[in-house]
């Protein structure tokens, strides 16, 4: 498999920024909306649990429902796509048995094969209390909000991740907890509107050799 251009890479994590207007009139074509949607399909968590649903929210009155409860952010309702990052409520054994179940049918193999793989997921989900699980799987929708972001920044797309929401208010305007699911963090996509001010401005990181360390 061609393994892209690692100076191209790095041009584009460089190019990207966390969009603060988009162009509302510029909307993401069908086929770059499908390899977004096909990377957070590829994402990894733990144990593979997959324990997420990204609603893609495309009605704009829909849209503007959600704009007062965060806190005005003009993304959200300007940005071609608008995705909720949402984690399943109540993960436990039987989420353990159905992945167990899809993993055998996958891979062409007897279910029994994959017992204590099963019984290792199971007792780590039943030994953490319900908010510990909670939590467990909230995290890992931060690592499908990376690799959505990422690309998104190879493929030329802008995007911004929020935190600056009302879960709850999200929540009862999307009909989630009925689906089995709450909303955790959002993220926008699109292109950068030209008099975006802070499209141009250099990145602020700190040096390599004060983030990084061998040990």
């Amino acid at each position: 498999m061609p393994v892209p251009n690692a100076e191209d890479v790095m041009a584009q994590l460089r190019w990207r920024y966390a969009c603060k207007k988009f162009d509302p009139s510029k909307r993401i074509d069908p086929e770059t909306w499908t390899r977004l949607e096909d990377s957070l399909v590829l994402t990894p968590s733990s144990y593979g649990l997959q324990p997420w649903k990204f609603f893609n929210v495309v009605d704009p009155a829909t849209r503007e429902k959600l704009l007062p409860f965060t806190w005005g952010q003009k993304q959200v309702v300007d940005a071609s796509h608008l995705v909720v990052f949402a984690v399943k409520a109540n993960v436990g054994p039987a989420d353990a048995e159905k992945l167990v179940a899809h993993s055998a049918s996958t891979r062409g193999i007897p279910a029994a094969a994959l017992e204590g793989y099963k019984n290792m997921m199971i007792g780590s989900l039943t030994r953490s209390t319900p908010e510990q699980v909670r939590e467990w799987m909230s995290r890992q929708l931060f690592i499908a909000l990376g690799v959505f972001l990422s690309t998104a920044a190879m493929l030329g797309v802008d995007a911004c991740p929020m935190e600056g929401f009302q879960p709850d208010k999200y929540d009862d305007i999307l009909g989630l907890p009925p689906k089995g699911y709450h909303s955790v963090v959002l993220a926008t996509v699109g292109y950068r509107a030209a008099d975006d001010a802070y499209a141009g401005l250099a990145k602020v990181r700190y040096p390599k050799a004060e983030l990084i360390e061998a040990i």
